[in-house]
């Protein structure tokens, strides 16, 4: 609610701001077109107006206030574009599941995260970053039917997931890159004449061997190629209150509330894979349609 609420706020005056871009455009082509008038009109003006013309740099003002306005725009399309994204983000009701896209919750969630992928600054070792150290998405999504979910609680666990897959790749060297895969997961005969024989990448859809559940599912997977975690840490991870974290950079809640949200609120499963030195894969499988609790 104060995450809705504070989008709310911002939306408003930035709104504002975006619908007058356009009028004040077309102002100031109103007053170019004047001064050009004048300047025919008069081709020699006095001392005094062409000390002002020099002072100003008029020719420049000119040119850059295009830029200027195009940069104001550029900026207030990226700030409502983020306010959409906490919007959808935030939204959720617990009381009633509602059908979604489970793509646009994932896109959503990389949006909000651009200023961290994007590795802009310094490390966390103070160190600045390398111009070629941002962290790569490939995204490989499949032909998913839309799943009827807690849609805020579920974004929140893309959120978790995501963040941990960045801390891991924290000060790895590049290439860094995190990949996330969905998928169909298990299909009755019914869910697979629903599908239509559905296509993914040219090829038709077939139940991934990640999944576990035995209802029509989907399969989220978010994988990064950081160290990796030992298998003595894989037992725990789901543990409330566990992270190899340092003091101050995690309360270790992330990925237990992620269980939660997944096993008891959608009747779902999610797991980890992982390899020493190879990475950290987590995966996620939701019912398409799971029970309200």
């Amino acid at each position: 609610q104060m995450v809705a609420g504070v989008a709310h706020e911002i939306n408003n005056p930035v709104t504002f701001i975006y619908g007058n871009l356009t009028p004040a455009r077309e102002y100031f082509q109103d007053l170019i077109r004047l001064l050009e008038g004048y300047q025919k009109t008069y081709p020699n003006p006095i001392p005094e107006i062409r000390q002002i013309v020099e002072d100003i740099d008029l020719e420049f003002l000119m040119e850059d206030w295009q830029q200027l306005v195009d940069s104001m725009q550029v900026g207030a399309e990226r700030i409502r574009q983020i306010v959409r994204s906490l919007l959808l983000f935030s939204r959720q009701n617990t009381s009633q599941k509602k059908p979604i896209d489970i793509h646009q919750g994932i896109d959503n969630t990389l949006l909000l995260l651009q200023h961290r992928l994007k590795a802009e600054g310094v490390n966390a070792s103070g160190c600045d970053r390398a111009p070629d150290s941002e962290i790569k998405v490939i995204k490989d999504y499949g032909q998913l039917p839309l799943i009827t979910c807690y849609s805020g609680q579920l974004n929140q666990v893309f959120m978790n997931i995501l963040c941990n897959a960045i801390d891991a790749l924290e000060n790895q060297p590049s290439p860094r890159i995190i990949t996330i895969r969905t998928e169909l997961g298990n299909q009755d005969s019914s869910f697979r004449e629903h599908q239509s024989n559905g296509v993914r990448n040219g090829n038709k859809s077939a139940p991934t061997p990640y999944s576990s559940l035995t209802t029509p599912s989907v399969v989220i997977r978010i994988a990064d190629n950081g160290t990796g975690i030992s298998e003595e840490v894989q037992k725990k991870i789901f543990d409330p209150f566990f992270t190899t974290k340092s003091v101050g950079s995690g309360m270790g809640l992330g990925l237990s509330t992620s269980y939660q949200i997944v096993v008891e609120k959608h009747q779902g499963q999610i797991s980890c894979i992982s390899t020493p030195g190879k990475g950290t894969e987590l995966i996620v499988e939701i019912p398409v349609n799971s029970k309200s609790r």
